[in-house]
């Protein structure tokens, strides 16, 4: 029997960045540290580059980057090995990704899910222990830290490419264990196409399935008897005052498996407090209220219509950001479209059904990506 503890998003920033630059695992992890130093194989994912000086590229969203001192809290908590494929991967460029490697080569901590390109970003990270090699995968969904055939960056959910290398995995592993970063943050259900496209990677071969990024707890299910986690929620990720309460409380999820490779998850909440670094297992009344949650969404999400009918409604809740993301509105005009719905008069039927075709065709979604990657 193997155990494979899995944390959640890692982003040692603000008060949390010292501790960790300090290695001090009993105020980085607290109680949380038993769980740590009882699995076999533990990982997480990155969710800020090491870099020793800022080069934040233009994208959408925060840049993180933190001083390479803080691979010391990761090897204070006894992680073997990192996922960095993410939507931060490239916060700081190549430079940045390039430094955060060189700090985990240094240090002696593995990592996966990035690379100098696309072929290294998509190689595995085997772990043989007790016999078994275990592989672990990470992939990303495309925003601005994609790796390129000759250029820096994550590894993406390119549904081609990746079942392809998993043909090739298969015969040099046991096991697989998927690390996704992808879904909508703060909902706590897969989309129909993430759980389309998880079930899909449990089909061609992938033992076990975790998705990260939602910074809140989801939901899962068990697909032709592989578990796949929708949304584990943040490990260690600071919050501040009028922070959603759902980014203080996430699940480390541990996987056993069993001598003839079934595997089981397991799920161990913890929560973080605001103005308090650090993490720790959760009190057991929240905790019993948490699982009983996660249980109850997890059943729900077995039924297509359902999964089906409340991304509809999230998305149509959500309409008007969406618009102004595609007409590329400035803040004020993304205030005025919340409130007063400009682009319901603003564009006609004709105009809205241009945009529609521009983005769902998918020759003319390649050829918006590739004028938006080239017309700098």
């Amino acid at each position: 029997m193997i155990s494979i503890l899995v944390g959640g998003d890692i982003c040692p920033i603000g008060a949390n960045e010292i501790l960790f630059q300090e290695g001090n695992a009993s105020e980085i992890y607290n109680d949380a540290m038993i769980e740590l130093d009882a699995a076999d194989i533990s990982v997480c994912n990155l969710e800020s580059p090491f870099i020793n000086t800022k080069n934040p590229i233009n994208k959408t969203g925060a840049n993180f980057g933190v001083s390479p001192l803080c691979i010391n809290g990761i090897i204070a908590g006894k992680f073997d090995a990192i996922n960095l494929a993410n939507n931060h991967a490239l916060d700081h460029g190549e430079s940045g990704l390039i430094s955060t490697t060189d700090t985990c080569d240094n240090a002696g901590v593995a990592y996966f899910g990035a690379g100098k390109n696309l072929n290294t970003a998509r190689k595995p990270w085997i772990k043989k222990i007790k016999g078994k090699r275990i592989a672990f995968i990470g992939v990303a969904e495309h925003e601005f830290s994609i790796a390129g055939k000759s250029s820096w960056g994550a590894n993406p959910m390119d549904i081609i490419e990746l079942t392809r290398s998993l043909s090739i995995i298969k015969d040099k592993c046991d096991f697989i264990i998927m690390l996704i970063h992808g879904g909508k943050e703060h909902y706590p259900y897969p989309t129909p196409n993430l759980q389309k496209y998880c079930r899909f990677m449990i089909d061609q071969g992938v033992g076990a399935i975790i998705c990260q990024h939602s910074h809140c707890i989801g939901s899962y299910e068990y697909y032709n008897g592989s578990p796949i986690i929708y949304g584990q929620g943040n490990f260690i990720f600071e919050a501040t005052k009028g922070s959603n309460s759902n980014v203080l409380e996430g699940m480390l999820v541990k996987f056993i498996i069993q001598d003839d490779l079934k595997c089981i998850a397991q799920w161990i909440p913890v929560c973080q407090s605001i103005g308090q670094p650090g993490v720790q297992l959760m009190q057991s009344q929240r905790s019993k209220e948490i699982l009983a949650s996660f249980e109850k969404r997890s059943g729900y999400i077995l039924n297509a219509d359902f999964v089906e009918k409340e991304w509809i409604e999230n998305c149509l809740k959500d309409k008007y950001n969406y618009a102004s993301r595609i007409m590329g509105y400035n803040r004020a005009l993304r205030f005025l479209n919340r409130k007063l719905h400009l682009t319901d008069w603003l564009y006609n039927n004709g105009s809205k059904m241009l945009q529609r075709n521009v983005v769902r065709c998918e020759t003319h979604k390649e050829a918006l990506e590739t004028i938006w990657s080239n017309d700098n």
